[in-house]
């Protein structure tokens, strides 16, 4: 590494022996004037999701009162401390989620069509078919300028062959990202996998393989010391601050990984519950959430999608009073002890959800935080899970590039499609349509 008078390259990266490390934003990256300074740090825009399965509990979670000043519903109720930061917005439609004459299926369709707006193909062979999704459509640009060009995260372990949903493949339910109508890309669940795959490891994840490099392997951090110790002489007050941060926060989340790892039998270890990933909801949730903040703080990739759960997922969550899996649940039949249980699971989920916002909005960048610079979308693919309805789907729109603090409703059946084409043109990727898209959707995007 060489350290000039000049501003640093924003590519600049710490090496070590076994490990390289990316750098987050500092103020030594940026251009001298403070106009130029925020220009180039807004021009770092993002896009994450964060997706719940199995619908929603709608009654309590759809605002009453529309417009600002509506009151907190009890599942949104989390996101109390961000209202200003995030819009909610109802009335949206996945109608090509719909049977169109398929029959059966629901799930498998409406996470099909998430993102790209497409009646996907029902089929339980290799004949899938959906669309590319959006995300993917701004991972195709924004990959240019980063390592990663999108990460796909998920909690719950994927079902490889076979049908997961009436007659319709897993490869629907088990991902939202589609960077061909016929390759879904398949999400990470494995925290240790995700933390190797941003920071760099060898290839091998085979359980034998991990155990060895747990005995062996020294910290990412302290593989790059020396190096780190180099630079942080050569910085500022506030730039050694964030290195420090940003430090601590890759130190926190290796300690973390590495207790999971040392509490069980990693030779033992199955796919279903593979090393690293904590029992406790929370603290995994948290931790692939830290994750991807890692990711986008060292501007590694710049869009990336956490599935909660996938579709029909059977999770229970025993440590919030709910031992009932989740999927069953969500068909209630109107029972009230059954939609308090569902409610209790919304609104866990919002809370990772709420989670997120705190962590982006704690990291200084420019002159603003990285949920200034963020497009989180986060919600589910059905809304009334009871009915399977795919005409008001629960959304939230969150971020610095979003005009935060109100419910919008918008008017029946308008295609969800409209809103992502409007987040596209906010995040600088231009694109005529997008599955069933009939326009745009004006008056969201900041």
């Amino acid at each position: 590494m060489i350290i000039t008078r000049k501003a640093l390259d924003r590519r600049t990266i710490l090496r070590g022996a076994a490990a390289t490390l990316a750098l987050p934003l500092l103020d030594a990256m940026l251009p001298a004037s403070s106009r130029a300074a925020e220009a180039d740090a807004v021009a770092r825009m993002r896009f994450q999701v964060i997706y719940t399965p199995n619908g929603m509990m709608m009654q309590n979670f759809k605002p009453a009162e529309t417009g600002e000043g509506y009151t907190l519903s009890p599942i949104l109720k989390p996101l109390e401390p961000y209202r200003e930061k995030f819009t909610v917005i109802t009335g949206l439609a996945h109608k090509q989620a719909e049977a169109m004459g398929d029959g059966g299926g629901d799930h498998g369709r409406c996470c099909g069509s998430y993102l790209t707006g497409v009646h996907v193909k029902k089929t339980q062979g290799a004949d899938i078919m959906a669309g590319v999704s959006m995300d993917q459509l701004v991972a195709k640009q924004y990959g240019e300028i980063t390592q990663i060009s999108s990460l796909e995260l998920g909690m719950d372990p994927p079902s490889l062959v076979g049908s997961c949903d009436t007659g319709y493949s897993c490869a629907y339910t088990n991902t939202l990202s589609w960077s061909s109508p016929t390759t879904p890309l398949p999400v990470t669940i494995n925290p240790r996998e995700v933390f190797e795959s941003i920071f760099g490891d060898d290839d091998s994840h085979d359980a034998a393989s991990r155990l060895a490099r747990l005995k062996r392997r020294a910290s990412v951090l302290d593989s790059v010391m020396a190096d780190a110790q180099k630079l942080s002489g050569a910085l500022g007050a506030n730039d050694r601050k964030k290195m420090d941060e940003y430090m601590d926060s890759i130190r926190d989340i290796e300690r973390r990984i590495q207790k999971m790892e040392q509490g069980g039998d990693v030779a033992q270890t199955d796919y279903a519950r593979p090393t690293g990933i904590p029992d406790s909801f929370e603290d995994y949730a948290r931790m692939m959430i830290d994750l991807q903040v890692l990711a986008s703080q060292a501007d590694l990739t710049r869009v990336g999608t956490l599935m909660i759960g996938r579709e029909v997922s059977g999770r229970s969550y025993p440590e919030i009073g709910v031992a009932d899996a989740h999927h069953p649940l969500s068909h209630h039949g109107n029972d009230p002890e059954k939609m308090a249980k569902l409610t209790k699971i919304n609104t866990l989920h919002m809370e990772q959800v709420a989670y997120y916002l705190k962590r982006m909005s704690e990291i200084k960048e420019g002159d603003g935080t990285l949920l200034d610079h963020t497009m989180l979308l986060a919600g589910a693919s059905l809304g009334d899970s009871n009915r399977h309805d795919h005409r008001d789907l629960p959304v939230i729109l969150a971020g610095g590039l979003v005009k935060g603090g109100r419910h919008v409703k918008v008017p029946a059946d308008t295609p969800m499609t409209n809103l992502l084409l409007s987040m596209m043109d906010r995040l600088g990727v231009k694109q005529d349509r997008l599955g069933d898209s009939t326009g745009r959707l004006a008056g969201i995007i900041a």
